[in-house]
């Protein structure tokens, strides 16, 4: 399926993540911001805080001179298997650390090969993630995850699925009018939310952000109950905030 073209959205900031870790692998013994600015032409200002979150997520560490050598969790990126598991590891503990930020049940989602695919869930006793009782791949219509994903697609590639995926209704809130629901994610910028109000389950109310790595269409997503509802829309905005390290993840 064809992506459409990429719009600008708060995530830009990962490509100049990559240039600055570009910048400070070339450096075994460390570099200076000063120097990390001059080879990537990054303003002061701007890699600082860039810097800051590099080292929070441990991608960089700062060494005793203020020098910035390459971090643990950049290390752990190898290559075979090795490297899949730490991406899934790192993955697994950013979702988990989301979860705790938003207090809600955070999921990572992408498109593949024709299909809407949950790939990793952090939930937990008081965040519990909401019961699929259809199949999220037929349900792409009406949850945030599949409206999400399918917002990323060309006009063909949503024909294809809808073609393969019936638009059914599952709650009085499901859009079931083709034309209504691609008039809508024709609408949808990328810097707002999806949200799914009780269109998918009734009792529950969801949120995504996208997240395109590469040629794969992909989402952050959360969930709440309908009695929190009213923190639906601050919750995702912490959620589209805290996106570019997962983002990051997913370029390395």
């Amino acid at each position: 399926m064809a992506l459409k073209p990429e719009p600008t959205a708060p995530f830009h900031s990962v490509q100049y993540a990559l240039r600055v870790l570009e910048s400070v692998s070339k450096h075994g013994n460390g570099v200076t911001d000063a120097q990390i600015s001059r080879e990537t032409g990054l303003p002061t200002g701007h890699l600082a805080s860039l810097l800051l979150t590099l080292r929070r997520e441990g991608y960089v560490e700062q060494v005793s001179d203020g020098a910035y050598v390459i971090g643990a969790s950049l290390l752990l990126l190898g290559s075979g298997a090795a490297r899949r598991q730490a991406l899934e590891d790192r993955l697994q503990l950013t979702l988990s650390e989301l979860r705790d930020s938003v207090g809600a049940a955070v999921y990572l989602s992408r498109y593949v090969d024709g299909e809407v695919s949950v790939t990793q869930v952090a939930d937990g006793p008081l965040t519990p993630a909401v019961n699929e009782w259809v199949d999220f791949r037929s349900s792409a219509h009406a949850s945030a995850v599949g409206k999400c994903l399918l917002a990323q697609l060309d006009h063909d590639g949503r024909r294809d699925h809808i073609s393969r995926h019936r638009t059914v209704r599952l709650t009085s809130r499901t859009i079931t009018d083709e034309k209504i629901l691609f008039s809508q994610l024709d609408a949808q910028s990328a810097t707002v939310p999806v949200l799914d109000l009780q269109e998918y389950a009734v009792g529950t109310v969801c949120a995504a952000v996208p997240l395109t790595a590469g040629s794969a269409a992909g989402c952050l997503a959360l969930s709440l109950p309908i009695e929190d509802a009213h923190r639906l829309r601050s919750a995702a905005e912490t959620l589209s905030r805290r996106a570019a390290p997962v983002l990051l993840s997913l370029a390395l």
